[in-house]
């Protein structure tokens, strides 16, 4: 899947048990579908990601993600990764996700020094079954996170908070290992901006 900003990057799929997407009508163009919740054991696996990439990694700079996300309400789980880059445990990190079986999304800063894990939660569900425009947004000191243009949520974080790592740009799920955090709805207009 090439990346329409020109920047080049690339996403290739990595997969496991079958894991693969599809393509679905959004609009009048098309998104991407992710596998279904399976409900226990030997699940599909499936993430999109591009290389690590320096321009990816906003340091103290602002940065905002988002996506455009669909999920059905009987397609929740205690995580869903949408975008991310970096791991909470084993680097710094930034990320938009869908926690919990009520499906309120989140959005996640991880300090390249200290490991700690901030956390802004929405205070509405997403899980629903229609389009909603989801976003991630550090100004600051702040992380807020809004859903279709409205604020929903927001935490403090230090402006010494650096989000700096070499880990690749994941979309759908952390990768295609057994605990990858699969997302299972469909996403469209993935999208970065940092500073």
């Amino acid at each position: 899947i090439a990346d329409e900003s020109g920047h080049g990057h690339t996403l290739r799929a990595v997969a496991a048990h079958g894991g693969s997407v599809r393509q679905v009508v959004h609009g009048t163009g098309s998104a991407i579908a992710f596998p279904a919740e399976c409900g226990g054991g030997v699940c599909p696996h499936v993430a999109l990601r591009s290389p690590s990439s320096a321009d990816l990694n906003p340091g103290t700079r602002d940065i905002a993600f988002g996506a455009d996300v669909l999920l059905p309400p009987g397609q929740t789980s205690k995580g869903e990764n949408i975008v991310q880059k970096g791991y909470s445990m084993t680097s710094s990190q930034w990320k938009l996700q869908v926690d919990g079986v009520a499906g309120r999304p989140s959005c996640v800063l991880v300090d390249d020094k200290r490991p700690r894990i901030r956390i802004a939660y929405s205070s509405v569900s997403i899980a629903d079954g229609q389009w909603h425009a989801v976003q991630c947004r550090r100004a600051g000191t702040t992380l807020a996170i809004f859903v279709d243009g409205v604020t929903r949520g927001a935490i403090e974080v230090p402006s010494t908070l650096s989000v700096t790592n070499r880990r690749p740009l994941s979309i759908g799920s952390k990768g295609a290992f057994a605990d990858n955090d699969q997302f299972n709805g469909a996403l469209d207009n993935v999208w970065v901006q940092i500073g």
